[in-house]
């Protein structure tokens, strides 16, 4: 990946950048009232939450040891936040906004080429998930442990996601580009391929394969296994 692209991803998806919108989505339940400390403190709470979720999950890790590890007190995270379900409301309520958004954002000349444009979702979806990759992990690895709502919000955005996916695939069958018999069952195949990069990263730094190469080799398998029977 050049570096300029890099950057590019890096800084639309920084803990900044999500935490501002986080601010703009829950302004009525945030209590504080100056954007720059608020986006500021709102990062610490979840890059703590993130990192101690990682480290002994979220459903163990206390408001205490939450506000001993963004430094914080307790008041001070009730200013944001009057309960562990809002607080995890507000991560999964953003890392479902911005997958969708983001997988919808498809330039038109793209958009208009089923095969360019499940190409352009395999790399959207990788390169996203590269730059947001804790928020991810934590959306995915504690799901079973979730509330009900919570578990409910993130079914619906994995299934929006293999929506989007299929649409592109029923647009590729119309028009003979892909063979295609399930389009839902299919999508449902190739999202867990874009999963792997985030959940078993260990593996991928192992073999030394980079987000390039792990972009190409799914792009390739995937266009391979939808390729129209040749007469």
């Amino acid at each position: 990946m050049d570096l300029a692209r890099h950057r590019q991803w890096t800084a639309a998806f920084s803990t900044e950048a999500l935490c501002r919108r986080i601010l703009e989505r829950h302004r009525d339940a945030v209590r504080v009232q100056k954007p720059h400390v608020a986006v500021a403190n709102l990062g610490r709470i979840i890059e703590a939450t993130l990192k101690l979720s990682n480290r002994q999950g979220f459903h163990a890790t206390s408001l205490r040891d939450l506000a001993q590890a963004s430094g914080l007190s307790m008041g001070g995270l009730y200013s944001y936040f009057d309960n562990k379900a809002t607080l995890l409301s507000m991560i999964l309520g953003e890392v479902s906004s911005t997958v969708n958004e983001v997988l919808r954002a498809a330039p038109e000349e793209i958009a208009e080429d089923p095969a360019a444009h499940l190409r352009w979702l395999i790399e959207a979806h990788v390169r996203l998930t590269e730059a947001m990759q804790p928020w991810f992990v934590f959306a995915f690895m504690e799901a079973k442990s979730f509330p009900a709502a919570e578990r409910r919000m993130a079914v619906d955005s994995e299934a929006a996601t293999e929506e989007i996916i299929a649409a592109v695939l029923r647009q590729g069958a119309r028009h003979g580009v892909f063979a295609v018999a399930d389009a839902d069952l299919t999508a449902s195949l190739i999202k867990p391929l874009l999963q792997d990069w985030y959940v078993k990263r260990a593996k991928h730094r192992k073999r030394g394969t980079g987000i390039d190469a792990y972009i190409e080799a799914v792009s390739s398998f995937v266009e391979a296994a939808l390729q129209p029977a040749r007469t």
